[in-house]
């Protein structure tokens, strides 16, 4: 690894308010994926040797390399270690639904729970999502979906807090108003008073992990399907959503079609 990168890694990290100390170990080492101190295809140092550098927990360390892996920065190989993907992720160009369409259904009963609304600075995952700069406000609301009494799936979606215009109107501050029962992309197409789009719905395996598995009622060692949708608007990256989904869930229908 080079010396660029070694010295950057090695700097030890802290707490941040309102930011989860994984969040700030995930958001150093995709900074330095994003800057290019780590080569794609490179092989990353072990979660010991990262965690004696940062100073943190090798449970910390463990949790960000996972979220780095759900997002698609890094890829893991069984028995050898874990390396940065050769290709970021991109955006596409198809459109999505909110999540309450893609799990509920006819004679089910899906119950969001919000667990957390709060304006944050931008990790390094969500900025190029919502079209910010990494550190710039952005506000992330995060839900647990519940189906039938049984929670399904854990959901964080993301948006830039600068202002936005809607149907050819003036730039504003949004202004949704919360009743917690739908997810903000729901509540954002009501706004609109259209879909939005285009975007694209990314489809990946995980494990839950301690911090989300007591949200799910789950084992941190269980299997996951991560969904990451990202919408654009206006032509530019607008909305961000990371969906983990239990298996409990049963049949997933994903439905996307192309915008012409």
């Amino acid at each position: 690894m080079h010396e660029d990168a070694v010295r950057f890694l090695s700097q030890p990290v802290e707490a941040q308010p309102g930011s989860p100390l994984r969040v700030v170990v995930y958001s150093r080492i995709a900074e330095a994926i994003r800057n290019n101190l780590l080569h794609p295809g490179s092989m990353l140092p072990t979660e010991t040797e990262l965690g004696t550098d940062m100073k943190v927990s090798r449970t910390v360390v463990r949790e960000a390399l996972m979220l780095l892996e759900e997002d698609g920065l890094i890829r893991a190989r069984r028995g050898v270690g874990r390396f940065v993907s050769d290709t970021l992720p991109r955006i596409g160009i198809e459109r999505i639904r909110p999540f309450e369409e893609v799990l509920g259904g006819p004679g089910k009963k899906l119950e969001i729970k919000r667990t957390q609304v709060v304006k944050q600075p931008a990790s390094e995952f969500s900025a190029p999502g919502v079209g910010v700069n990494p550190g710039e406000d952005c506000w992330l609301w995060e839900s647990v979906l519940i189906r039938d009494g049984e929670p399904i799936a854990q959901l964080q979606e993301n948006i830039s807090a600068l202002p936005v215009s809607f149907a050819g109107g003036p730039a504003a501050p949004l202004e949704i108003d919360d009743d917690g029962g739908t997810t903000l992309l729901a509540a954002l197409n009501k706004a609109a008073g259209r879909s939005l789009g285009p975007g694209e719905c990314q489809i990946g395996l995980s494990q839950v992990g301690p911090s989300r598995a007591k949200l799910l009622d789950l084992r941190a060692s269980d299997p996951v399907l991560v969904l990451t949708q990202y919408v654009r608007h206006a032509n530019r990256p607008f909305y961000l959503a990371k969906c983990l989904i239990a298996d409990r869930a049963g049949h997933l229908s994903v439905m996307q079609t192309l915008q012409s």
